[in-house]
């Protein structure tokens, strides 16, 4: 009788051993990348790196990411009435969303560059906005406001002698109360309705002047984020005209202002910030600046929160590119790693071409309108005319990056775990939020037709880098012809924009980013020998050079 013999023995399938992923991207410092830090000198703030990199450090912290995560999971929650029945109108958010809005503020994020007198303090603001805005931008939106309302409040010099040295601080003192009883003040603003939009001159709602000198409000605003904020700048229509008003939300004696949010809205993203339809019914509120000229005084206010715009959409488009460099560093495909295989490098070049290019223009923006504050008419003349075109272009270009980014971790960074889906639905924000793309390309139509010096600014902007590319010669030599005032120049704002975006980063890029930058750039957008796609840059490409401007 013959023994039985033993089954075939086969090895046991590990099915739970993790191998080729790449490992999380914490515990870095988000700010240690070369274009920024080079920006941040460059504009004149190179004495705060040491607290930039303090903000780096903690943005890239893996305690930072999980409030990120958590502020967005868990979304605002609106409280139209306490327990008892009486109408409270609250919003309750998360504590990482505390936590975010601390650090932010801490750092200096909302006003206080009004209060810093050092030369480049709203470069060195900027920046920080840039390192936390890679961490989670929903939270921005009041800190953005805060820091945009000061110029505008200043239109009335006793108001803002009241509530500035509060809106300038560096305390984040949550809770309605007061505003003259609490240590810092965040500000918010009221501009669109829903009959009207972007033509904020159909307003509704109505003003009507108290013997006391306050103004009564009635009407209803169709997009007004952070409610909970302290104060919001307000238009509505006085006897004058379109007048603009500041509203409390807690009345010096410390009653309720008459505010009262009907919901708030359902967005794609920002999904940590509550936006809301609030309704003004008897409410209290202050003429800021002359009755009847409310655009001309928030346009103040609307010119900085554009100026965010654009540094929060290269900041949102340098994060999905450290995402996606990150993971092809680390991921192996047909025994390589990704970002040894030829069609890889091209497409991680092109996405940081095109992050260094809107950092390094967001940056120059920036510095333009911390000397314009100082006094200097030839920047503030520049930042007329070139916040819109920044605004267009970097915010238009965003969405598409991020996609590419995305794109980069495959089915991983389809994962809400990668973060990735929150930077995709984050992305096209910016391009509406103060002024969609048609705003901003008729916008700059208005800028040089009515404000001739800012088209001079722009255009010795330009020329700076004169003789140095002669592709960036020929596309500003085109483009000079298409400037040229003419009854089709509404119908060719976008084509027109667009093309003075590409020329003006390119003689950015020119002067200040190394050789093979400046001429993949000439090469590809100026000169037009790229697909349209991203990851086609031509042959020659030095795509070494590109890759060696990768954020950490």
């Amino acid at each position: 009788m013959s023994t039985p013999t033993a089954p075939h023995s086969r090895p046991t399938a590990v099915t739970h051993e993790v191998t080729n992923q790449p490992p999380p991207l914490t515990g870095h410092d988000t700010a240690a990348d070369p274009v920024l830090l080079e920006g941040v000198r460059r504009e004149g703030a190179g004495w705060h790196l040491d607290e930039l990199h303090r903000l780096g450090r903690l943005a890239g912290s893996e305690e930072a990411r999980h409030w990120a995560d958590q502020a967005n999971r868990h979304e605002p929650e609106l409280r139209t009435h306490d327990r008892y029945g009486h109408r409270i109108d609250e919003v309750e958010f998360h504590p990482a969303y505390h936590r975010l809005m601390d650090v932010s503020v801490s750092a200096g994020l909302a006003g206080a560059a009004w209060a810093d007198a050092r030369p480049g303090a709203h470069v060195a603001r900027a920046a920080g906005f840039m390192v936390v805005s890679m961490l989670e931008a929903g939270h921005l939106c009041p800190v953005s406001m805060t820091y945009a309302v000061v110029p505008a409040l200043r239109h009335s010099p006793d108001l803002a002698k009241v509530h500035e040295p509060l809106l300038t601080g560096r305390v984040y003192d949550p809770g309605l109360r007061a505003p003259a009883g609490k240590r810092g003040l965040l500000a918010g603003m009221g501009m669109t309705e829903k009959q009207g939009g972007t033509d904020v001159r159909a307003n509704t709602t109505a003003a009507t002047a108290q013997p006391d000198g306050t103004w009564r409000l009635r009407g209803h605003k169709w997009f007004t984020s952070a409610p909970m904020n302290d104060l919001f700048l307000v238009l509505a229509q006085a006897p004058g005209g379109l007048s603009c008003f500041l509203v409390p939300r807690i009345l010096p004696d410390g009653s309720r202002n008459t505010f009262r949010i009907q919901r708030l809205k359902d967005k794609l993203g920002n999904r940590s910030n509550a936006s809301s339809e609030p309704e003004f019914d008897d409410t209290v509120a202050w003429l800021v600046g002359a009755e009847g000229r409310g655009v001309r005084t928030i346009i103040d206010m609307v010119t900085m929160t554009r100026l965010d715009c654009v540094l929060g959409s290269a900041a949102g488009t340098r994060a999905a590119l450290a995402e996606a460099a990150h993971h092809v560093r680390h991921r192996e495909v047909f025994g390589a790693r990704l970002v040894d295989q030829p069609l890889m490098r091209n497409v991680i070049g092109d996405l940081a071409l095109e992050s260094e290019a809107a950092t390094t223009l967001a940056l120059r923006l920036a510095g333009a309108a911390d000397r314009a504050q100082r006094g200097d008419e030839a920047e503030r003349a520049f930042l007329r005319l070139a916040t819109a075109v920044g605004k267009y272009w970097v915010c238009k270009r965003q969405p598409a990056a991020v996609a590419e980014a995305l794109e980069c971790l495959g089915g991983n960074g389809y994962d809400e775990a990668s973060g990735m889906p929150r930077l995709y639905r984050e992305a096209p924000l910016n391009g509406i939020w103060e002024g969609s793309g048609n705003v901003n390309a008729l916008d700059m139509l208005r800028a040089m037709v009515r404000e001739p010096a800012s088209l001079d600014a722009f255009r010795a902007e330009v020329e700076a880098a004169a003789g140095a590319d002669r592709r960036l010669d020929g596309a500003w030599r085109e483009l000079q012809d298409e400037l040229v005032p003419s009854e089709d120049a509404p119908l060719r704002a976008r084509r027109v924009i667009e093309r003075a975006a590409l020329v003006l980063q390119g003689s950015l890029l020119v002067r200040y980013a190394p050789a093979p930058v400046a001429d993949a750039f000439c090469a590809s957008r100026l000169a037009g020998d790229r697909g349209l796609a991203f990851g086609t840059l031509p042959p020659g490409t030095d795509f070494a050079a590109l890759l060696e401007r990768l954020p950490v």
